[in-house]
């Protein structure tokens, strides 16, 4: 049924769970994998935090997109051990919110099905964070696979 899926993923306590869904469906339908990792840079963007440290900005984004492709690597070696195709996409924007590089890399990458986590909070928290699979579901053309957890109350 679906035979392009991109997982999206975040270096939350969801990631683990995302993407073992996303392989069990790719293994069920021998389906190719781009799995994808969004770098917010708005916030690095902004011209106050960019005059407080104008030489630590670009530091910054440099070494978070050296952690983002670690992580992605990481994702690519667990998936290919798996016997699933696949690829990773790491994308970055200084002006779009995460959902719409998101919905934006779905769309060129062909994607007929998007996978991502819930993290499943609530309240003020939700207020402020804002959701990013809320958005999806209200913006994303694509089909979308939400993978539901909750952060264990420790």
């Amino acid at each position: 049924m679906y035979k392009r899926i991109m997982v999206a993923v975040d270096e939350s306590f969801m990631t683990s769970q995302v993407i073992q869904a996303a392989i069990e469906l790719a293994r069920s339908n021998q389906a190719q994998m781009a799995i994808c990792h969004a770098i917010d840079e708005t916030l690095l963007a902004q011209r106050e935090v960019a005059m407080m440290l104008p030489n630590s900005v670009g530091k910054t984004e440099a070494r978070l997109r050296l952690g983002a492709q670690g992580f992605l690597g990481r994702l690519l070696e667990t998936a290919r051990a798996a016997g699933i195709e696949a690829e990773i996409r790491l994308i970055e924007s200084e002006d779009k919110h995460v959902s719409d590089m998101l919905i934006e890399a779905a769309g060129e990458w062909q994607a007929d099905l998007l996978v991502v986590g819930s993290h499943g909070r609530r309240g003020i928290e939700r207020f402020f964070v804002g959701s990013v699979a809320e958005r999806l579901v209200r913006k994303a053309q694509t089909s979308l696979l939400l993978v539901r957890g909750e952060e264990s109350a420790g």
